[in-house]
């Protein structure tokens, strides 16, 4: 009996694993086509083309952009010394800022029946990968007695790279984020009109705190702004 069991689920596991390995293979060559192989036209010349593309749902909320235009340089040295290179690049960039609205639950709210007041205790905003639009550059100034292929393929990289760590450290610095958090408080304000008037509360007020403003837990130190501390006056006096 064993062995006719086993006569029947060795062709059943071998397809399986053919399968698999075969399904492995396939995954393996479209992420090479997609990185690696060059399309091209119908003359061999390279052709540009949207070679990979995906869509996904997303549970953040954008309540904030940041754009300007920053300037990147790089240095380079080669020849033992003797080939110096320098580049200067003007590009814009902007990064966005967002909230995981997906992170607030129902422990994060509380609701004050005597002011009709929702408090949201949101995560913080956070800002996105920065995006340096090196196409619209507007200036690219490439110094140098000698400025090697290689050189300028370097120059070119530093200063990407650069600018795309600039533009990120601008994003996070204090300013920045509490400027976010203030665009950040007004859009889930928003977001909370609908469901608050769902439940027959329609006009009622909502503030929104972060976590640098909830820091030690303790809700008698909250640096937040005059309205929530006006409610937690309320608060008191009513008791």
């Amino acid at each position: 009996m064993a062995v006719a069991l086993n006569k029947v689920w060795t062709p059943v596991l071998v397809t399986l694993l053919l399968l698999i390995v075969g399904g492995a293979m396939l995954v393996g060559w479209r992420t090479y086509d997609r990185d690696y192989v060059v399309s091209v036209e119908d003359d061999g010349s390279a052709v540009t083309k949207v070679v990979a593309e995906r869509f996904a749902g997303a549970s953040s909320l954008k309540v904030s952009a940041l754009s300007g235009t920053i300037q990147s340089t790089a240095r380079d040295v080669r020849g033992f010394g003797f080939l110096k290179s320098d580049q200067v690049v003007k590009m814009p960039f902007s990064v966005d800022y967002f909230i995981d609205v997906s992170g607030i639950g129902a422990d994060d709210l509380e609701w004050d029946a005597d002011s009709r007041t929702l408090i949201v205790n949101a995560p913080d905003v956070k800002p996105a990968k920065a995006n340096v639009d090196e196409a619209a550059r507007t200036l690219v100034r490439t110094n140098g007695l000698f400025v090697t292929r290689q050189a300028g393929e370097e120059l070119s990289r530093r200063v990407s790279a650069y600018a795309q760590g600039r533009a990120e450290q601008e994003a996070r610095s204090p300013a920045r984020m509490a400027r976010a958090r203030e665009f950040g408080r007004a859009a889930l304000a928003k977001l909370m009109t609908a469901p608050l008037e769902a439940a027959g509360q329609g006009g009622a007020r909502v503030i929104v705190t972060f976590p640098p403003e909830r820091a030690g837990d303790n809700r008698e130190q909250w640096d937040v702004t005059t309205p929530v501390n006006e409610v937690l006056a309320n608060r008191r006096a009513a008791r």
